[in-house]
């Protein structure tokens, strides 16, 4: 590809771009590979489960590395084989012991500032001390620990009436005071904002039945979100918004879909994020790499035009990789699907520059930066749909390139 080709040599002169001597033994991988769980330590692997299961999300790291969560796929029932429960475990490196945290549990989270789990079982918000667990809140979709570990937040999705839909919530809840036999589970929730039944950006406009994908501000002071419309809906239009912290402001931000997911700068308030609708079966198009601002003040469109940018990750506040293609219709056939390529992207002049040169039947997918080694890694596979590839690491400029993990399905870093 020629885009950009003339700013190579700036490219390689930036101060960013310096090859780090870092060494990535001081990075811990976990991943799943064949039905397993395993981890990287230094230069070894070595796999954690003794038995073949299927893990629906990609392990998580504790705040302080010395723990695993997982969540492992099981049939309920020999008699009744689509009755499926979602195990959450937890594994110490330091003891080499798995143990059972709860039977059915979804979106488990650690705290921010000790060894505890969160997680959402039929609505009701619990946390685990690793041997017992404690309801928090009820009525609850999504969430995300606040900063300190002392609290949440929470979202509470519309629901449908005979006179139309409720107003979806945003919550805060407390637990300054203590997760421990809370003896009543609604005075330490509050009303954070009440979001509108319809948001609209532009000519673009859903009704607000669910928010999701709550994050903090680096500052703490604003929280994004994607709020969806119904379920077959919400698979091409949802919408990238932010309130601030104390409820008072709030705006919309842009079309977005679910498959992308908004990320913030290390320290600034600039919010990263995939703009555009529809999902990607009908084409890889109108997927803009786009920077707001927060407050709004300012919006860039870094995606050049006829190409479409469908992963991404940030190297500091001036600077991101992109994972690239040319705008195709979609096809049945994956050989016909674009193989994206990575670019790195400057945000204080826009020049791009192409960074890697997977082979012409595969692609680089899921940038992800690492600052504890300046070092930007990849999933390199061959189509969008394949669900295992070799992870590959280099510095952010694509020298040094060279494959971490082979054969490596999801994964997580620590620290990230």
């Amino acid at each position: 590809m020629k885009l950009f080709q003339g700013l190579i040599v700036i490219f390689l002169l930036s101060s960013s771009m310096v090859h780090a001597s870092t060494d990535t033994n001081i990075v811990k991988v976990a991943f799943t590979r064949d039905g397993y769980l395993w981890m990287k330590i230094g230069g070894d692997e070595s796999k954690i489960t003794e038995e073949k299961a299927t893990y629906p999300f990609p392990p998580k790291w504790s705040y302080d590395g010395n723990m695993l969560l997982y969540q492992k796929l099981v049939t309920d029932s020999p008699d009744d084989p689509d009755k499926i429960s979602n195990e959450l475990w937890v594994y110490d490196l330091r003891t080499k012991k798995h143990h059972k945290i709860f039977y059915n549990a979804s979106n488990p989270q650690w705290s921010p500032v000790e060894n505890i789990v969160s997680f959402n079982a039929g609505g009701v918000l619990n946390i685990s001390d690793l041997k017992s667990f404690y309801n928090i809140a009820l009525g609850v979709d999504d969430y995300i620990w606040q900063p300190d570990g002392k609290g949440f937040i929470a979202s509470s999705g519309a629901t449908l009436r005979p006179d139309g839909w409720t107003h979806t919530i945003l919550y805060t809840i407390s637990i300054k005071e203590g997760y421990k036999n809370i003896p009543d589970l609604m005075n330490h929730v509050k009303r954070l904002f009440v979001i509108p039944k319809e948001v609209r950006k532009g000519d673009v406009s859903i009704i607000s039945i669910g928010a999701e994908k709550l994050t903090f501000s680096p500052d703490g002071k604003w929280i994004s979100f994607i709020i969806s419309p119904t379920a077959s809906w919400a698979m091409d239009s949802d919408m990238l918004a932010v309130v601030s912290a104390v409820g008072k402001d709030f705006e919309v931000i842009d079309e977005v879909i679910l498959e992308f997911t908004p990320k913030w700068a290390f320290t600034k308030n600039l919010l990263g994020y995939i703009a555009g609708g529809g999902r990607i079966v009908f084409g890889f198009k109108d997927k803009d790499m786009k920077v707001t601002e927060i407050p709004a003040d300012s919006t860039v469109n870094l995606t050049p035009k006829n190409y479409a940018d469908i992963g991404f990750t940030w190297i500091d506040e001036k600077s991101l990789v992109v994972s690239r293609v040319r705008e195709t219709e979609w096809s049945n056939d994956p050989k016909k699907h674009p193989k994206p390529v990575l670019y790195f992207v400057s945000l204080t002049d826009q020049q791009q520059v192409q960074v890697t040169n997977p082979p012409t039947d595969e692609g680089d997918y899921q940038p992800q930066f690492l600052p504890i080694i300046s070092k930007i890694t990849w999933l390199r596979q061959s189509d969008l749909t394949e669900s295992k590839g070799d992870l590959w690491i280099a510095d952010p400029n694509g020298a040094h390139a060279e494959v971490w993990i082979k054969d490596i399905e999801s994964y997580s870093f620590y620290p990230s």
